[in-house]
């Protein structure tokens, strides 16, 4: 599994709350980033529920 913040995000960190061990804020970008190429198997339901919660829509899960 692949995550992509897209440019919708509006920083509210929503995602990074959730999923700490995944999501950081990027200060410079003013978004949310993934920490991984490949999101480890062990928080697939976390990313998924934070793409999920997120009010901009802006993470695209790619399976």
């Amino acid at each position: 599994m692949k995550v992509v913040i897209t440019s919708q995000c509006m920083g509210d960190r929503n995602c990074n709350q959730l999923c700490p061990e995944v999501f950081e804020y990027n200060e410079d970008q003013l978004k949310s980033t993934s920490k991984f190429d490949e999101i480890p198997e062990k928080f697939h339901d976390l990313v998924r529920q934070a793409a999920a919660e997120c009010g901009a829509d802006a993470i695209e899960v790619i399976e």
